[in-house]
């Protein structure tokens, strides 16, 4: 058994929407085919895997770093030690070689998109669903028939009112969606603060509504907007400050009661644990939003949940960022807190497989082989044309 081709290709996914601190006018992903020399049904056994929105691909790190190490890599080195499958820590450990520590930011997504098709390929080697493959081996059989799941809307538009606002989430709800999130960060205080009214209005309270700031306050204005908000009770106050400024974080947590939930641009097991440790999370209320399609993937994944249950939170409290297949498999195989969905945006990439039914705000993650990016058609055509045979 052996990898017998790595394709990598660019894929836009430009928009005219925007959140607080970016537009999405010149956004792109990196597209990744890892093709094993097994072959069923007439084809290469093929995992597929993407980096997720918000970073832009990462074409140049895979084709001069990490791709030829895998390429020159004796086919053996890549094998668990029954050689019946491939090991992605083994896989991890030479894409990295030569890479200093720290710095934890492209080169992160770069290897994130190769670890999304490697497990891909696991799955599929092993012919189970990867949310089955995963709670087989790494959640001692553990898992959830239904996970809860949330779209990630309500972007700033041009010409998009209160009531454009409304009848999106009114379109989310309609779907089967319960609890809804929409950006923040991009008006004034008095301008987003009727935006939540106004969405409250259609999901009936702020319970089922979760806002996100994208890192944009500094510590006065995400403390006002905290103070603003607390009457609302939101479901969370996303990444209200910038990621990496843990003390902000924390001060936020001492005077606003609701939840905070952050995470989604921490790109490594160590980011993360800093976070843990000095960034006021409460683990009764706080979620941790770190995204597998970022963060070196999923093998890396797996240590995060590893140190957060070593702190004494439960893995419950984990809601994988990015809106994609490989998260909702993730949250139904190692039982973590809830999937983002992107139904509405960042398409084809974005959202679940065209046969997954949302219901009161749960969705079952299906019996697709592998993560199932072939059951989403526009998703794959897309792959197929990018990096297919």
């Amino acid at each position: 058994m052996r990898i017998s081709d790595i394709r990598e290709a660019t894929a836009s996914i430009s928009s005219n929407i925007r959140n607080a601190y970016v537009d999405f006018s010149q956004m792109t992903v990196s597209v990744i085919a890892v093709e094993s020399d097994v072959v069923r049904h007439g084809r290469p056994v093929t995992g597929y895997g993407f980096c997720s929105n918000g970073r832009y691909a990462q074409g140049g790190i895979l084709r001069e770093r990490l791709m030829p190490r895998l390429r020159a890599a004796a086919p053996e080195a890549l094998l668990n030690d029954a050689g019946d499958n491939f090991d992605p820590r083994k896989i991890r450990t030479i894409m990295l070689t030569n890479e200093k520590p720290g710095g934890h930011g492209d080169r992160a997504v770069a290897a994130a998109a190769v670890d999304m098709a490697v497990w891909d390929l696991m799955a599929k080697l092993a012919e189970q669903p990867l949310w089955r493959f995963l709670s087989e081996n790494h959640n001692g059989g553990g898992y959830d028939e239904r996970v809860l799941v949330y779209p990630g809307g309500g972007y700033y538009h041009p010409g998009k009112g209160l009531k454009d606002l409304q009848d999106e989430v009114r379109g989310y709800l309609d779907q089967g969606y319960k609890a809804v999130k929409i950006k923040i960060g991009a008006a004034t205080m008095a301008e987003d603060l009727a935006r939540i009214e106004a969405v409250m209005d259609v999901t009936g309270d702020g319970g089922d509504l979760a806002v996100d700031a994208n890192g944009r306050f500094d510590l006065a204005t995400a403390l006002a907007y905290g103070k603003a908000m607390q009457p609302f009770d939101l479901f969370w106050f996303e990444e209200p400050g910038d990621p990496l400024d843990f003390a902000l974080n924390a001060e936020l947590a001492a005077h606003y009661p609701g939840a905070i939930a952050t995470g989604e641009n921490l790109f490594s097991l160590q980011d993360a644990r800093n976070l843990m440790r000095h960034g006021g999370m409460r683990p009764d209320r706080d979620w941790i939003q770190l995204d597998p399609a970022l963060c070196y993937g999923l093998t890396e994944y797996l240590d995060v949940i590893d140190m957060v249950e070593g702190m004494g939170w439960s893995r419950r409290r984990i809601v994988p960022h990015g809106g994609h297949q490989l998260g909702l498999a993730m949250t139904a195989g190692l039982q973590l807190g809830g999937s983002e969905s992107y139904p509405g945006v960042f398409q084809p990439f974005g959202g679940f497989a065209d046969d997954i039914e949302i219901a009161d705000g749960m969705a079952r993650p299906g019996e697709h082989i592998g993560i199932g990016m072939e059951a989403k058609a526009t998703l794959f055509a897309e792959i197929q044309s990018l990096v297919g045979v």
